[in-house]
């Protein structure tokens, strides 16, 4: 964000420091993924939030903003502005519903509210009762469920720090298949797997490994698949034929934009929802535990490159986010709010 001129505040813990954290209070330091679903409750509905209202305090005191824009899953943010009086926004990422964030999670969350003093509208502490910038398409998403909320659209704008595409990428003549499996949920194994299967697609296949998995780790690969550490994802896109993920909120709306089939393979969190989302609409599929195989990965991704039911159904959702408000014609709708 600072190559782009904005200015950072180092503040917070992250992602994998919150869940380090959340499984100490368990009695173990490392990353256990049967005991993912504890630890990413604890992570977000107390660990996180504290992080920022502890480290953003100070900073809303010092700078004195007139808005605060938070996430929707660490809303620490949004609890700081409130303390400090400051009017906010909560930026959502996909389909809003009771089943986005567990039970156990809104307990803690709402303790931690308590504990701060902050009165939030009765049903509303998913958002904090804030006005909610809606990113996901109208089509797919749980309008009843928003209708006590301030729900402002907004076009969703695929993003990814500038960076250069291989040559190949753009002048490729075969499908280009683009393998994610984003920053936080990407392991070798499921990597092996998921090429195995794209390999012998009629296609060249583009394997960003993200930085949990070092790229020299996944030897001898066909020639037809390409291994890096990142590309501009948001670039890249505009020359894919095919998408290939986890399911991350990101990667699914962004693909969405393009108009790309999906091929979901999730791993945790609410990517689940999203591989069942992109399933059911027919905008591409999803494999899951014991289904997902090499051969499975192979003969869903063959199909959905000429599947000309998904590739209409992906035309219409990316025509109707391109109808969606931009941001550019959203922002004098927040200096409003900021008063």
């Amino acid at each position: 964000m600072e190559k782009l001129g904005f200015t950072v505040v180092d503040a917070g813990i992250s992602i994998w420091e919150a869940f380090r954290q959340a499984n100490e209070l368990h009695g173990t330091g490392e990353f256990r993924r049967d005991m993912l679903r504890q630890t990413a409750v604890d992570a977000f509905g107390s660990v996180l939030p504290r992080a920022f209202v502890n480290d953003l305090e100070p900073v809303l005191e010092r700078d004195k903003p007139d808005l605060v824009v938070f996430e929707l899953i660490n809303p620490g943010a949004g609890l700081a502005a409130m303390r400090a009086g400051i009017p906010t926004v909560c930026h959502g990422f996909g389909k809003m519903d009771e089943s986005l964030i567990p039970e156990a999670m809104s307990g803690l969350l709402l303790e931690y509210v308590t504990e701060l003093g902050i009165t939030l509208p009765d049903g509303q502490h998913y958002g904090l009762g804030s006005t909610y910038l809606d990113v996901f398409p109208p089509s797919l998403q749980n309008l009843d469920f928003l209708a006590d909320v301030d729900r402002i659209p907004m076009r969703p704008v695929p993003f990814a720090e500038p960076g250069e595409l291989p040559d190949w990428v753009v002048a490729h003549e075969r499908p280009l298949v683009y393998l994610t499996f984003g920053t936080a949920f990407s392991n070798p194994d499921v990597l092996r797997t998921a090429i195995a299967g794209l390999s012998g697609v009629d296609a060249e296949v583009l394997v960003a490994t993200g930085p949990q998995v070092d790229p020299s780790v996944l030897t001898d690969v066909p020639g037809n698949v390409h291994v890096l550490p990142w590309v501009p994802q948001a670039d890249l896109l505009a020359h894919a034929d095919l998408v290939v993920h986890h399911g991350g909120a990101g990667t699914t709306v962004a693909a969405m934009t393009h108009g790309l089939p999906q091929l979901v393979l999730p791993q945790g969190a609410d990517q689940f929802r999203n591989a069942e989302i992109v399933e059911d609409t027919r905008l591409g599929g999803r494999l899951v535990g014991e289904d997902f195989t090499a051969d499975a990965v192979h003969e869903t991704a063959r199909k959905l490159l000429k599947d000309n039911e998904v590739q209409a159904a992906n035309a219409a959702i990316a025509a109707e986010i391109a109808a969606m408000p931009h941001p550019g014609d959203v922002v004098p709708k927040l200096a409003e709010l900021a008063g």
